[in-house]
């Protein structure tokens, strides 16, 4: 399968519908992040100030990485994948966008290559689907790579992970956004005693401090639903 996907980000980079086009094969995911709706408008009245380093964790096709840097045009932008092969198809469509000056690709198992970096913003669609929702996953799932979906019984293997190491990359009053799908209940009970926020069912958001004393104060809610 080889195809230039197209997708509507309606006010992820801006008040008006932009239409992305991004390169896609068997190498990564068909891009579907519910994260790239929350870009630009709806994330910035989260941040405490316009974001300068953005990390895009789970890269695959570079497509968050790409709708980052244009979201946020001061900032500069890691993206990572354990794939070499998905990040062939990220830095095709980086060049695509022009976008090498200001997006870094590593590749790195989660945070393993990523020691002393620290971010405004974390963003990461990891492989969620859990053991029983493989088995019944439709058909043309199966062109897309395994290791991109697989998450272990419960589906947040990969969640789990990067909870435990994101704190330490994110810069006080920064943001960890992460995809974990149909697992909302799931992760809330696993991580009952953690601070999560939802803007969407999909999507959690967690603050970082890395300050003794910092601030923790969090919207409820939404700030664009108000």
């Amino acid at each position: 399968m080889k195809a230039d996907w197209r997708a509507i980000f309606g006010p992820a980079l801006t008040t008006a519908v932009a239409l992305i086009a991004f390169y896609v094969d068997r190498r990564v995911v068909v891009p579907r992040s519910h994260i790239a709706e929350l870009l630009g408008e709806r994330l910035r009245p989260w941040l405490q100030r316009p974001p300068r380093r953005v990390l895009d964790l789970c890269t695959g096709s570079g497509c968050l990485a790409i709708l980052s840097a244009r979201a946020f045009p001061r900032a500069q932008v890691d993206a990572t994948d354990i794939s070499p092969a998905a990040l062939v198809v990220a830095r095709r469509n980086i060049l695509k966008h022009h976008l090498g000056g200001r997006i870094r690709l590593l590749r790195s198992d989660l945070f393993a290559a990523l020691e002393g970096e620290h971010y405004d913003v974390i963003l990461t669609n990891p492989p969620y689907v859990s053991a029983p929702a493989m088995r019944r996953l439709p058909p043309e799932y199966r062109y897309e790579p395994h290791v991109a979906l697989a998450a272990g019984r419960d589906g947040l293997d990969f969640v789990s992970r990067i909870l435990a190491a994101a704190p330490a990359h994110l810069n006080c009053g920064g943001f960890l956004v992460c995809e974990v799908g149909a697992n909302r209940q799931a992760t809330e009970n696993k991580y009952s005693g953690v601070e999560l926020l939802w803007p969407k069912d999909e999507v959690f958001m967690l603050q970082g401090s890395r300050t003794a004393g910092a601030s923790r104060r969090r919207p409820t809610r939404d700030p664009a639903q108000r």
